[in-house]
């Protein structure tokens, strides 16, 4: 029998239509847009799965596997996501990375960095880091940090932080701060800063300061300190809830103890309701508890005063000033 002349063809395009109708297609191999290169691709194609190499990035779309670059993107443009590793020799980036990032220079996202992020001179993300980053010189992210960060000379968030962050001259947030924060210099929060925050010089918050905080200096707080601070030259906010160890301490309102070698005072109409232990104490309000020092000042009380001088203004003629002990009318 004679076989026709198009049937081979006509077999072959028959298994094509066929196998193509039963396996998937590759991913990103839509007709709008680049294919997707497995395995290994050189130069700049935007989409692979496997082992990229280029010089520089432009218009980077998705790898997974492996990015590695000689230099940053041209013209600044963080484009694409790399998930997988990012090396850069020396410095690379992305728009998202999520995996490992690596730099002898640096790494840097211009959103998101989701992992690993190691960059001999810096670390940078345009929004958020979750997971860790090592910066030679610092780590930087214009949002949120959840994880650790550590640079020699600083860490920063333009948001909050919660987790770990070490620098060596400061770390700080524009937001709160929550978990270890240390900074040879200063500890900052545009918020409120709450678990263990030692700075070699201060610790400071525009809001509240809870848990330990400790600086050879200062602790600060635009709020309320709760917990233990303690400052070498002193400790101050609106108001303290707990234990305050400084040379001068200051606030209105203090409901704990106070331990200040060289002062404490309370703002006019403020209060202590504890104990104070100062050199001089000034409570320009209501003494609640027990102050002790050479020289005890205050406006009324409910407790007794234990010094050289002691002074209840409150109290009726004749025991208003009184040498050893003095005590409230109330």
């Amino acid at each position: 029998m004679t076989c026709h002349p198009l049937a081979p063809r006509a077999l072959l395009a028959l298994v094509a239509f066929s196998l193509s109708a039963v396996l998937p297609r590759p991913a990103g191999a839509q007709d709008d847009g680049p294919r997707v290169r497995y395995i290994l691709s050189i130069g700049n194609y935007p989409r692979v799965d496997g082992l990229r190499l280029n010089f520089r990035d432009r218009e980077l779309d998705l790898v997974r596997g492996a990015n590695i670059t000689i230099w940053q993107p041209y013209d600044g443009e963080w484009t694409g996501t790399v998930k997988g590793l990012a090396i850069g020799l020396p410095s690379t980036g992305a728009r998202n990375i999520s995996g490992l990032g690596a730099g002898i220079f640096g790494v840097a996202a211009g959103q998101d960095i989701f992992g690993i992020a190691i960059g001999g001179i810096g670390v940078g993300a345009g929004n958020d880091l979750r997971g860790i980053a090592l910066g030679g010189i610092g780590a930087g992210v214009g949002g949120d940090v959840r994880g650790a960060a550590a640079g020699i000379i600083g860490v920063g968030a333009g948001g909050n932080v919660t987790g770990l962050i070490l620098g060596g001259i400061g770390a700080g947030a524009g937001g709160d701060v929550r978990g270890l924060a240390f900074g040879g210099v200063g500890v900052g929060a545009g918020g409120d800063a709450t678990g263990i925050l030692i700075g070699g010089v201060g610790v400071g918050a525009g809001g509240d300061v809870s848990g330990l905080a400790m600086g050879i200096v200062g602790v600060g707080a635009g709020g309320r300190i709760r917990g233990l601070a303690f400052g070498g030259v002193g400790v101050g906010a609106p108001e303290i809830e707990g234990i305050a160890i400084g040379g001068m301490v200051g606030a209105e309102e203090v409901r704990g103890f106070v331990f200040a070698p060289v002062f404490f005072r309370t703002d006019p109409e403020g209060r202590l309701s504890g104990a104070s232990f100062s050199s001089v104490n000034l409570v320009r309000g209501d003494l609640n508890g027990l102050s002790i020092g050479i020289v005890n000042y205050a406006w009324a009380a409910r407790g007794i005063q234990l010094g050289v001088v002691n002074i209840i203004r409150d109290n009726p003629r004749g025991r208003q000033v009184l040498p050893i002990i003095n005590w409230g009318k109330r």
